[in-house]
């Protein structure tokens, strides 16, 4: 037999040829890693129900998605800056601030020249957010305008943000913010404690707050361009989109989810602490994380990074609710941000030998 006749009876390149089954095998584990977040939000449901009767009560459910509420603003704001391909280290302490802020306005007001100006609850929220927008906009101005390596400048904004949180109180803690009739600021707690329909506030904001994320990153221009600068910012650039403007608006909209969620932490406790918040960047980054949002841009959904936010607020309360030790709590949440990172560049290399395969 000659080469020749090796060729006819073999046209297609051995390197092509895999097994079907492989295939089979490699596209099911891409489904499931795709569903990852939705298998461990049921399997910690099953397994927490079943060491505890009491997790999966009405009570328990409602607590459960309230703490979730604010972690799940928290991580939304963050995705849009990790889908740029950036990352806010600064959003808990940004809710400090504003949580600081809006204690100081609601419990001693304003002081101007001839007396203290006191505002109405909804000024107060609004004033907030603003504060978290305009500190959002400083990271901003860091990245796009100094060039400062966006890690960099948002470790630098969460000391200077919580600086400031503690340099408005001296350190000390406002404990009242419920408000007086004549000062006309009464109400604060509506949005932290207050339930319409059987359903707390806060919950109804961060569906208000996904919703509009979801139509913004799928249904606007916007949202296509924040996914092409991380996919590509070169591509971006050439393409004619505004990187910069993009960028910009991201740490915006990070920094008043930030400041929203500070309020609504605030709301819950009913006084206004410097350490609101605390460490709360982390389990934002997580839950964008274990959605799904890849940590190099331009891949990621909010559906996907609430889901990742229940994840998170489901463990940690069922781990607080079986009794274990907060030590052992910190351990379990730092393997689950490894594992769900190890699962998106699993993730990632299969999409990339799939499409191989098919091209």
């Amino acid at each position: 037999m000659i080469d020749t006749d090796v060729a006819k009876s073999d046209p297609v390149p051995a390197r092509r040829r895999e097994p079907a089954s492989n295939s089979r095998f490699a596209s099911a584990a891409l489904l499931l890693l795709r569903g990852r977040t939705l298998i461990v939000l049921v399997a910690l449901v099953i397994v927490f129900s079943a060491i505890s009767s009491e997790y999966l009560t009405q009570s328990n459910l409602i607590l459960m998605t309230k703490h979730v509420a604010i972690n799940a603003i928290l991580a939304i704001g963050v995705t849009f800056v990790i889908l740029t391909g950036g990352i806010d280290l600064s959003v808990g302490s940004i809710a400090g601030l504003a949580s600081m802020i809006a204690g100081g306005l609601l419990f001693k007001g304003l002081h101007v020249p001839g007396g203290t100006l006191f505002f109405s609850v909804a000024v107060v929220i609004v004033i907030g957010i603003a504060v978290g927008a305009l500190v959002g906009g400083l990271n901003a101005v860091l990245v796009t305008r100094f060039k400062v390596a966006p890690f960099i400048a948002t470790l630098g904004m969460l000391y200077v943000a919580r600086g400031a949180a503690q340099l408005l109180s001296n350190g000390g803690t406002y404990p009242d913010l419920a408000g007086t009739p004549d000062r006309g600021n009464e109400g604060f707690h509506f949005i932290g404690v207050d339930s319409l329909l059987g359903i707390p506030v806060a919950v109804w904001i961060m569906v208000a707050v996904a919703v509009a994320a979801i139509i913004v990153t799928t249904r606007t221009p916007f949202g296509r361009r924040v996914f092409a600068v991380g996919g590509n910012e070169r591509a971006a650039v050439l393409s004619g989109i505004r990187v910069k403007r993009i960028k910009i608006a991201v740490y915006v909209i990070s920094g008043a989810c930030a400041a929203l969620a500070g309020l609504l932490l605030t709301s819950e406790l009913g006084a206004a602490y410097p350490d609101t918040a605390t460490t709360y960047e982390l389990n934002a980054i997580a839950a964008a994380v274990l959605g799904g949002t890849a940590l190099s841009g331009g891949r990621g959904t909010i559906v996907g990074t609430v889901m990742g936010a229940f994840v998170i607020g489901f463990l940690s309360d069922g781990l607080v609710l079986v009794g274990v030790s907060t030590f052992w709590q910190s351990v379990v949440k730092g393997a689950v941000i490894i594992l769900a990172i190890v699962a998106e560049q699993a993730q990632q290399g299969l999409q990339t030998r799939l499409a191989k395969r098919t091209a």
